[in-house]
């Protein structure tokens, strides 16, 4: 006769515990590879997007440069271009994990108050760029001095939101497009030429003449001089304590600064040897004694 084995109540809560735990742990395992395959797809996907992505860029510049286009034009649309591609390899990536284009469309549509809020300097930047490269105030290679802001130097490169400034002292600054397309901004590099135009003081008993003389003779032997503006010698104004005399030519404008810096240094020199006086702010003081 066979004997019956009992089981406790601690057993069979026991193994209703261990079966709830398995059948969870076999739901989830499936799930888990899944996951895994979709991340190990994701890399592989990145990986080979970026490099195609770095194909049409490096296409983009071979195309652009056949054309002879705008350096400023062409690293704009690289920026433009660089993020379209950027956008679809990302959403091609979400795709692999279940997420619908049509999701994602619903979750920017749900958000576009604050996403509209928060690009709102960024797209006044990006429609800054499209301004600058339509019309034209300054190309790659210009000098410009910003007057919002006060900067000043080379532009390096005009991208979607910022264009790059590299300074006298080589430090780049990035100042944002829209910026640049609203405030005034001075060109200096956009004749072949920049004008020198300096005034000097000289004292009241000093000769004019004989100042204007120098001033056009130094201006005349200016290596970098162009010769298709006169040189313009004059008195500009009688001043309190001085005489201000103008000096206005054309320099070259790859050799302007070293002119200019040359011109100041030899007027003073000059000026010394003739025994004119250039004028300079001074204070007498008078003791009066009681």
């Amino acid at each position: 006769m066979e004997t019956m084995e009992t089981v406790t109540a601690e057993e069979l809560v026991d193994d209703i515990q261990k079966g709830v735990f398995q059948q969870q742990l076999e739901k989830l395992i499936p799930k888990f590879w899944s996951f895994g395959w979709s991340v190990v797809l994701a890399i592989i996907v990145f990986f080979i997007g970026s490099k195609i992505i770095k194909g049409i860029i490096k296409l983009f510049h071979k195309t652009m440069d056949r054309h002879d286009f705008d350096p400023g034009v062409e690293t704009f649309l690289e920026s433009v271009i660089r993020w379209i591609c950027y956008i679809i390899l990302i959403t091609i990536i979400l795709g692999l994990f279940g997420v619908t284009t049509a999701s994602i469309s619903a979750a920017v549509a749900g958000l576009g108050v604050t996403i509209g809020l928060a690009l709102q300097g960024a797209l006044s930047n990006f429609a800054g760029g499209i301004l600058i490269l339509l019309m034209h105030p300054f190309r790659v290679g210009d000098y410009i001095i910003e007057h919002a802001t006060g900067q000043e130097g080379t532009v390096e490169k005009i991208n979607i939101i910022y264009t790059t400034l590299k300074m006298l002292d080589g430090r780049l600054v990035q100042i944002p497009n829209g910026t640049l397309s609203a405030a005034s901004l001075t060109n200096c590099t956009a004749q072949e030429y920049r004008l020198f135009n300096e005034t000097v003081g000289i004292s009241y008993d000093s000769d004019i003449k004989k100042a204007k003389e120098i001033l056009k003779y130094i201006a005349e032997n200016c290596p970098h001089k162009l010769d298709n503006v006169p040189v313009q010698v004059f008195v500009s104004e009688l001043a309190d304590s001085a005489v201000m005399i103008g000096l206005r030519f054309p320099i070259d404008i790859d050799h302007f600064w070293e002119e200019k810096w040359n011109t100041l240094e030899e007027i003073k020199n000059r000026f010394d040897k003739s025994g004119i006086e250039i004028c300079f702010n001074q204070l007498d003081v008078h003791i009066k004694e009681k």
